[in-house]
Parts: C-alpha cells; structure tokens; sequence
C-alpha cells in the first residue's frame, strides 16, 4: 500500500503564496517548519507588514520591545529574496531613526509600489531623502512625518494615491510635491502644519479629502475631482471678511470642480464658503452632485444662505445630510423665512434620502425641514434626530403636522 502523498508539501506554488498572502509575517514565517518546500517560501512574500497585530504591545521593557522589532524587521530584509511591492511599518514603540533610515534605504532599492509609515510617538520623523528616490510608488501614506525632499526631487511619476496625516512641510514643498505628481487620483491630508494656503493643482485628482486648519484654499486643473471631504478649521474675521467683500470663496471653490458627485462640508468649512458675495445659485450648477452633507450654524445667516445656494444648484441631489451646530447661538444679522422663499427655486425632484441631526427645534430648523418635504416629490425616508432630548415631543408634534409633496416619505424620529 502506498503511502498517502503529503498534500501540504505538494500545493501548488500559487495555492502556497495565496494562503501566505492571508497570513501576517509572524505567521508566514512560522510555516518554514512545515516541509522543505515551505522552508523559505515566505521570504518571496511581496507585501510586508510590521504593525502591532502583528506585533503585540506587550508588558515587557520598552527596549527589549524595540530591540525585538528591529531584529525582526532586518532579519525579514535581510532574507527577502524577490521584488517587494508593499511595506508597511507601524507600530507604537519608539523606534530609532536610524533604523527606520536603514530600511527606506534598502527599499529605495526595491521596486516598492506601496509604502506605509506610522510613527505613533515622539517628534516628527524626518523622511530620509533616500524616500524619494522610490519612482516606481503608487500609494505613499506618512503619519507623524516631517517632509523635505532635496532640491534634485523632480516627483513620484507613478504616484496615484497620497495620504498625508500629522505631517509638516513647507508651502512651497507642498505645492510642488502635489503639482509633480501628474498621476495623483487620491489625496488624503490631515492636521498638517508648516503651510496654510491649500492651493492644489491635480489634473487627474479624484478624491480629496482634507481636515485641519488653514487660511485658504483654491483649485487649479481639478476638472475631474468627484468626491470631496472637508473638515477644516478657519477663523473668519471682519478683516478677512473686508478683504473678501468683493469677491466670493463660494464661487472661486466650486469654479474648478465641474464634475462634483459627492462633497462633504464638515467642521466649519461653510463658515468659510459664505465669506464674500453669495449669489442666489452658482453660474453652473452641480448636475452631477448626487450627495451633499453640510455642518451649518442655523443662526448665521451667511450659513443658511449658502446652504440654500446650493443646494438651488444642485438638482440632481438624491441623498443630502443636515448637521446643526446648536451650541451656537451668535445673533442672526438678516432673518431667513423658509416658508416665504420661492419654492420653485428649489427643485428636489431626485431627493430620495434625508437625515437631519443635532437640530433644538427652533422655527427656522423646522422650517427648513418643511422646506424639503413640500419640494421633495420623490422622497423615501427623512430621518430626525435632535441634539437634546428637551422639546423632543414638540418637535415630534411638529414634524407630524408637515405636509409632503411626496406620496411614501417616511418621517422617521430617533431619541438624542
């Protein structure tokens, strides 16, 4: 009788690196003992990851930790043998700069597409000029990382996705790291310092989402940017506002953004929107907007008029998200009456989806919320939730005296 074949040892080459692929490098490099033919089949893995689920935080000294993840890391590069693709190093031990040098130097040298770098505690790590050197990158991700390339740094020519967080670099070194990269589809930016003036020039950006503090910002050769994300922190003075007075940021951010399906304007970003002179709806409206979420103070009224401008020139909107800023309560300069405006100027005709969140009930929140349901003919669902559970049950009464324009619309109310 013959002996059965050891089906582990015979797996098909590509059966082996998939089942590698699945698995974190701790484990991958376990499997060496499996047979001969599995003995080093791991050091051909083209993805390596080094972060803590890999590498649990453990209890012991901060230092025998650290010394453990260096030699683990040197001994995986020392041992690669083939291209690697994606390196990911992130972990919550302080690690040594000069480690983290020597091995970006060694992947400098690789034909890496995709590279990940958290550094969780201590200053900025300052990236090594060796990091620029990687042309054949796809997607570049840096968290706590201080930016500078050298004067000979001419782009990342393959680059497609960039996402930047806790980061400090120049102006001058982010306008030029964002203009030379001609292929740049996705572009992530978050508590940067070091530049205040966002001015992106992208022709072939698709995604962009930003949170932070700045001064301004401005799009340039953004023709195909669709889906926007904004959470930026601006302080808006009379200065500013004097300066603006002639001109509109509203206008100067959408002029560049014709094919705009999704935007999220979150934090206080629409406080900056409404800076300047705000027209009764864009020159060319947003025919692709599809989705529309704004964080507004419903007692500026600078706020509310932008809100309704575009929401005038969105009129293919099907999902739009309300998110009140109550806590606010700064004197309202020009009284809005939704229920006098024009309701023609609105045209919800593809509105199917609405939530409405953090709202006290005060008249101007429910007239704006019977705005909607009287020029929303095909609307499904609106959903409620306040910010406090005070005057809950007025606002219940309210919302039920409504009339709607659309025969199914749901009013659904959730408790604070």
């Amino acid at each position: 009788m013959e002996m059965d074949l050891d089906k582990i040892s015979n797996l098909p080459g590509h059966v082996i690196d998939q089942i590698l692929s699945q698995l974190s490098i701790k484990e991958a490099v376990k499997t060496s003992i499996l047979s001969s033919k599995w003995r080093f089949k791991w050091a051909t893995l083209p993805h390596l990851v080094f972060d803590n689920q890999c590498f649990p935080v453990s209890s012991q000294d901060q230092t025998i930790v650290k010394n453990k993840l260096v030699s683990i890391v040197d001994h995986v590069l020392l041992l690669h043998n083939g291209p690697i693709y994606k390196f990911k190093l992130s972990h919550r031990d302080l690690l040594g700069i000069t480690d983290i040098d020597r091995w970006i130097l060694h992947l400098s040298r690789c034909s890496i597409k995709e590279f990940v770098l958290e550094i969780w505690k201590g200053q900025r790590y300052k990236m090594p000029s060796s990091l620029f050197l990687c042309q054949n990158l796809v997607h570049l991700e840096l968290f706590n990382c201080f930016l500078k390339p050298p004067l000979t740094f001419k782009g990342f020519g393959s680059l497609k996705s960039l996402d930047l967080q806790h980061v400090t670099l120049a102006q001058d070194v982010f306008e030029r790291l964002i203009s030379s990269c001609p292929l740049l589809e996705r572009l992530t930016l978050m508590n940067f310092d070091g530049f205040a003036h966002l001015n992106i020039n992208a022709p072939n950006l698709q995604y962009f989402d930003i949170g932070g503090v700045f001064e301004d910002i401005s799009f340039e050769n953004t023709s195909h940017l669709a889906v926007v994300a904004i959470g930026l922190y601006v302080n808006v003075g009379d200065d500013q506002k004097q300066v603006y007075s002639n001109s509109s940021n509203l206008l100067k951010f959408f002029v560049h953004l014709p094919l705009i399906r999704r935007l999220e304007v979150q934090s206080y970003f629409l406080k900056y929107l409404a800076v300047g002179t705000l027209p009764g709806r864009l020159p060319i409206p947003c025919v692709n907007l599809n989705f529309l979420s704004l964080r507004i103070n419903f007692n500026d009224a600078e706020e509310v008029l932008t809100a309704l401008c575009l929401l005038r020139s969105s009129p293919n909107l099907q999902e739009l998200e309300i998110l009140a800023r109550p806590e606010e309560l700064a004197a309202v300069a020009k009284f809005i009456n939704f229920q006098e405006d024009d309701h023609s100027s609105f045209t919800f005709n593809q509105l199917q989806l609405v939530k409405i969140f953090g709202i006290s009930g005060t008249q101007r929140e429910l007239n704006f919320i019977n705005l909607v349901l009287l020029t929303s003919p095909v609307l499904e669902r609106m959903t409620v939730k306040p910010a406090s559970i005070d005057g809950s049950w007025e606002l219940v009464k309210e919302l039920l005296r409504f009339r709607r324009a659309s025969t199914i619309a749901e009013v659904i109310y959730l408790d604070p």
